[in-house]
């Protein structure tokens, strides 16, 4: 069910960028995929543009594959957060091959891992990764009775949750676990629920992330990251790519980098070199995240403040 509906997004989305050339009057287009720093981050993006430039900015929706296949065409012009390692497809495919998309040199740093409430650890006696493979550790997160315990992997369409299954493969749990895919907002409020409840609750976690800011969450150890023994193939590489891939070790730190259409550069240069020296911090992305998620402010006015907050910052942005 959640494989049907991403593809029907994607075709929608798709659709919808065919026809952006003959429907749309925007000046840029900003891809927007679905995880609320992304989206905090367009609508800043876009208030820096249309402030100081005067030009018209449209925030469309797209994931990871559409957002970049749009930046090659010309009918999108920006991706505000690209998570690498984890799109190293993508970017390698359009920054480093055809070279129709640039990358902006400040990435935040991020890190990406599973992890419990402290309240599970301190239930389960959970406190690895690989624990979730024994059958007897796993049944602690069996919230139906099938036998088979649950853990959040990320949202489909983003390329972290394929190497979730990856690594689920790789450690074993696969057989134990049932992955479960969903919407970022719906997984957190599980965790919310999970808190309030008293019940064991095992998931994809990350930072910048407001997550931390709310819950004690116990990070599950693995071995660290080791290059040689990490070897990730995305689904829009082969069609074997889980079979392909092995992940038995800790993911490596990523980075968060704005990519844009190397077209601005002779378009609306200006654009592109302050597209370049933005640069933010793990911090203020975090607290970006905290807004929208457990604030719920409205993006667009949300945005309009962070800049009027934040004037020397954007400043710098646009020497």
């Amino acid at each position: 069910m959640i494989i049907s509906k991403k593809k029907l997004t994607q075709l929608a989305v798709a659709s919808s960028i065919g026809l952006a050339g003959a429907a749309q009057s925007a000046d840029l287009v900003i891809g927007v995929p679905n995880w609320p720093s992304v989206a905090m981050t367009a609508d800043i993006l876009k208030v820096v543009i249309e402030d100081n430039y005067g030009l018209e900015v449209e925030l469309q929706n797209g994931t990871n594959p559409v957002v970049f296949e749009a930046m090659d065409g010309g009918s999108m012009h920006v991706h505000p957060e690209v998570w690498l390692p984890n799109q190293s497809n993508l970017h390698n495919t359009y920054v480093k091959e055809k070279k129709t998309v640039s990358m902006n040199p400040n990435g935040v740093p991020a890190f990406q891992g599973m992890c419990v409430t402290k309240g599970t650890a301190e239930r389960t006696g959970i406190k690895a990764l690989a624990d979730l493979s024994d059958p007897d550790v796993a049944v602690n997160f069996d919230s139906d009775g099938d036998g088979m315990g649950e853990v959040w992997i990320g949202a489909s369409g983003w390329a972290s949750t394929n190497v979730e299954k990856a690594r689920a493969k790789s450690y074993g749990y696969d057989a134990t676990m049932n992955q479960i895919e969903m919407d970022e907002t719906l997984a957190m409020a599980e965790v919310d629920a999970a808190v309030a409840k008293n019940e064991n609750i095992v998931f994809f976690c990350y930072t910048p992330n407001h997550v931390f800011a709310l819950h004690e969450l116990v990070i599950l150890e693995e071995p660290a990251y080791d290059a040689s023994k990490w070897n990730m193939i995305q689904p829009t590489d082969d069609p074997d790519w889980l079979e392909k891939s092995s992940t038995p070790v800790a993911w490596d730190l990523a980075y968060l980098h704005i990519h844009f259409a190397s077209s601005l550069n002779d378009s609306h240069p200006e654009v592109a070199a302050m597209l370049s020296n933005v640069k933010l911090d793990t911090d203020r992305v975090s607290a970006m995240t905290y807004a929208v998620v457990v604030d719920k402010v409205d993006n667009a006015e949300y945005a309009k403040q962070w800049v009027a907050d934040n004037a020397d910052l954007v400043n710098s942005w646009l020497q």
